[in-house]
C-alpha cells in the first residue's frame, strides 16, 4: 500500500509497537513480566491480541511487543491506565533503557508468510516540513518497489496526545531482502536527502510472528498455542519420527559401527529436520481447529482435539509394538 493510500484510510484499529532492550541475564524474568503484561492488556475493552517477538540478528537483546486494539480510544485507555504504569514500574529494572513505542492508527491487514520481516521506522519530522516529508516518503516507496522481496509499505500520521512521530512500516519476504534494502546505497542517498525534513529516526525490526513449528498467519489472535498443546503436538510428530529412524537409519549406523554419540547427532539432525519441514506443517494443518487460539474457543473443541491426539498416540504405540515384535 502506498503512503497516500494509508493516509486516506478510515480504519479505526490501533496498534502499539514497543521495543525494549532486556538486560543480560534477565530474559526469564522479562518473559514472565511480559506474560503478566499481556494478561493485563486482555482485560481491557477493545483488546484484539498481542504478539512478542524475540531478538533478531544484530539486535541480540531487543524484544518487540505488539498490542492491537479495535480503536485508538481503547488503546489509549490501556496505555494511560494505572495497571500499565504499575507494570512498567515493576519491569524497569529489567531493561537497559526506557522502552520505546510507536502507536499506529488504522492500517491494513498485512500479507504474511512464515519468513516475512517487518521494519518499523519512527521519524521526528521538523515543524513545517510535513508536506516535504510526505513527498520524500513517496520517493522512498518508489525505490523500495524496485528491491527484491518488497511486500508493501504504510505510513502512519502522528496521533495527537499519544504519538508525536510519523511511523513508516514496511515488509519484505525475508530478513536477507530487508537487510539488502536497509544497507543499500539507494536508501543511504535517500536518508541523506530526508535529513532536511526530519530531526531523527529509529529503526526496529520485527521477525515473523511465531515459532517455526506453530504458524497460523491470521493475525494477533492466532498466536502460538498453549504450551500443553504444543507439547502434545510435538510428541505426536516426534514419536513416530524417532521410531522410524531407529528402525532404519539407526540400524544402518549400528551395522557400520558408527560411534553412539555420532549416531545420536545424526538422528537428531534428521528428526528435527523432518519435524520442521514435513511433519509439523502437516500436524498444524490437521489440528489447526484445535491449535489456533482464535478457533479453539469452546470446551468441546479442546476436548475433541486432545482426544484425537491421544488416540493417535495409542495407534502409534500399537503399530510400533507389533512392528518391533
Amino acid at each position: 500500500m502506498s503512503p497516500r493510500a494509508s493516509r486516506d484510510s478510515t480504519a479505526e484499529n490501533a496498534t502499539v509497537v514497543t521495543s525494549q532492550k532486556v538486560r543480560a541475564g534477565h530474559v526469564d524474568e522479562y518473559q514472565r513480566w511480559q506474560n503478566r503484561t499481556n494478561e493485563a492488556a486482555r482485560e481491557f475493552d477493545g483488546f484484539e491480541g498481542s504478539e512478542v517477538y524475540p531478538p533478531g540478528v544484530g539486535s541480540e537483546n531487543e524484544w518487540v511487543a505488539v498490542f492491537r486494539f479495535s480503536g485508538i480510544e481503547y488503546l489509549t485507555a490501556w496505555l494511560e491506565s494505572d495497571r500499565r504504569r504499575q507494570l512498567l514500574a515493576e519491569g524497569r529494572g529489567l531493561f537497559e533503557e526506557d522502552p520505546t513505542q510507536e502507536v499506529l492508527r488504522g492500517g491494513t491487514k498485512a500479507e504474511q508468510t512464515p519468513e516475512t520481516v517487518t521494519a518499523v521506522i519512527s521519524h521526528q519530522v521538523k515543524s513545517g516540513r510535513e508536506e516535504d516529508f510526505l513527498g520524500w516518503q513517496e520517493k522512498v516507496l518508489e525505490a523500495q518497489e524496485n528491491f527484491p522481496g518488497f511486500m508493501g509499505s504504510e505510513l502512519f500520521k502522528p496521533v495527537e496526545g499519544v504519538e508525536e512521530r510519523w511511523v513508516a512500516v514496511f515488509r519484505f519476504d525475508s530478513r536477507e531482502h530487508l537487510e539488502d534494502w536497509l544497507e543499500s546505497d539507494t536508501r543511504s542517498r535517500l536518508l541523506d536527502e530526508g535529513r532536511a525534513y526530519f530531526v531523527s529516526y529509529d529503526v526496529h525490526k520485527v521477525g515473523s510472528a511465531f515459532s517455526g513449528w506453530f504458524r497460523f498467519g491470521k493475525g494477533a489472535q492466532d498466536a502460538a498455542p498453549p504450551d500443553w498443546k504444543q507439547a502434545m503436538s510435538v510428541i505426536l510428530a516426534l514419536y513416530p519420527t524417532v521410531m522410524v529412524l531407529n528402525l532404519t537409519v539407526g540400524r544402518e549406523l549400528d551395522d557400520l559401527d558408527v560411534p553412539g554419540y555420532i549416531g545420536l547427532f545424526i538422528s537428531n539432525v534428521l528428526s528435527v529436520s523432518i519435524l520442521t519441514w514435513i511433519l509439523m506443517p502437516l500436524v498444524n494443518g490437521a489440528l489447526g481447529f484445535w491449535l489456533a487460539p482464535s478457533r479453539a474457543r469452546s470446551l468441546r473443541v479442546h476436548v475433541v482435539g486432545a482426544a484425537a491426539v491421544v488416540l493417535c498416540y495409542l495407534l502409534f504405540i500399537v503399530v510400533f509394538g507389533l512392528t518391533t515384535r
